[in-house]
């Protein structure tokens, strides 16, 4: 039987980088294989975790919790056919929703010899308040899904805020084992053998993931029914009705506008008066969306050479959000001066440049919400 753990966690949280601290020093010698799933047109992880000798099957074609989910049962047959793995990691995309990764695992368990071991929820504790506020519906539902939260940048932030950030999570998830100690003290056997005892967890919340589907499943049957039952009923008394049902459709407009309205959510500034981190008035999204009705990514394949000071340069205008868009995550790797390369990572008011290994091109990735791509690519472009 393989184990699958799902390793989810809003963009930028640090999920690729807790993946290949377990790699390292949790699952080395264990045949392992890592389904990857990004949000955009070009997969960046996977060049990141190349080193670390793992099987990557990259899934760029959209959510896995959309597009994907038909498509999973297939993948995951191939990937257990060619790799014969004893353990799968799953990686979705930064906005997807855990709930859904969790769906997509139990509807293939009875058709594959695997078993869901863990689903992880890595939360950035400097950024959690704002994502919340933000964009509640795909933050939220990874933190209501896990067995383990596992907190990042812990070390950065206030004691204070550390306590706001476990109030946050102990409000949508009482039970959830929560990792405030930062990486850096831990072994990650220490990390994965936390995670691995909240089984007993994971086997209640997949209970109830379960019995959410069915719900859903039966509203939508009844609500179809209903649909047509009204339908036919409407058109039998169609002409005697006509003037009443165009009353009720303006009054009922007026209502759907007034209600859009109504769900217009002021951000909450966290960070001082002149902080540049992007977080200004945005939709608040807390209904049933897509992640493709929400988020955007702008991609760019590229052979150009970059310096340090030009890569550190662009990641300071990404902060212009009237110009770019609200930039959440940026990364990529590209060539640099005499051989290296540049790999970079960003989210708001935060950014890593560093040197790496050569790549077959240079990529880029953002994603974010209402991106202006054509100011993107004349910034990134050379």
């Amino acid at each position: 039987m393989t184990k699958i753990d799902i390793f989810s966690g809003f963009l930028g949280a640090g999920k690729t980088t807790l993946i290949k601290k377990l790699l390292k020093e949790a699952l080395a010698g264990t045949k392992v294989v890592l389904i990857e799933n990004e949000f955009g047109q070009i997969g960046i992880d996977g060049g990141f975790l190349k080193e670390s000798g793992i099987e990557i099957k990259e899934m760029n074609s959209g959510c896995i919790c959309c597009s994907l989910v038909g498509d999973f049962g297939s993948s995951l047959k191939e990937v257990l056919d060619t790799y014969e793995p004893e353990r799968i990691l799953i990686e979705p995309s930064g906005v997807g929703k855990l709930s859904d990764v969790m769906k997509a695992v139990q509807g293939v368990e009875t058709d594959v010899e695997v078993a869901l071991n863990s689903a992880v929820a890595v939360v950035d504790a400097s950024k959690a308040r704002m994502y919340a506020r933000n964009f509640g519906e795909f933050f939220i539902n990874q933190i209501e899904h896990a067995g383990t939260v596992i907190l990042s940048r812990t070390a950065d932030i206030s004691k204070e805020k550390l306590e706001q950030c476990m109030a946050l999570i102990r409000e949508h998830n009482e039970r959830a084992t929560i990792i405030t100690t930062p990486w850096d003290e831990l072994d990650g056997k220490q990390i994965l053998d936390t995670i691995e005892g909240a089984k007993d967890l994971e086997a209640e919340l997949m209970e109830e993931v379960r019995h959410l589907h069915e719900e859903h499943h039966h509203h939508e049957h009844e609500h179809e029914y209903n649909h047509e039952h009204e339908h036919d009923h409407e058109h039998e008394h169609e002409h005697e009705h006509d003037h009443e049902h165009d009353h009720e459709h303006d009054h009922d407009h007026g209502h759907e506008h007034h209600h859009e309205h109504e769900h217009h959510h002021e951000h909450e500034h966290e960070h001082g008066e002149n902080c540049t981190c992007g977080c200004h008035d945005h939709d608040h999204y807390d209904g049933h969306h897509h992640a493709d009705e929400v988020f955007t990514s702008f991609g760019l394949e590229t052979p150009a050479v970059y310096s340090r000071e030009e890569i550190e340069n662009i990641l300071e205008q990404l902060e212009r959000e009237s110009e770019y868009g609200l930039v959440l995550r940026a990364k990529g790797m590209v060539p640099a001066e005499g051989g290296e390369w540049i790999y970079f990572d960003y989210v708001p008011g935060e950014s890593n440049v560093r040197t790496g290994n050569p790549d077959v091109t240079g990529k880029i990735c953002v994603i974010g919400s209402k991106l202006q791509e054509e100011h993107l690519t004349k910034l990134f472009q050379k």
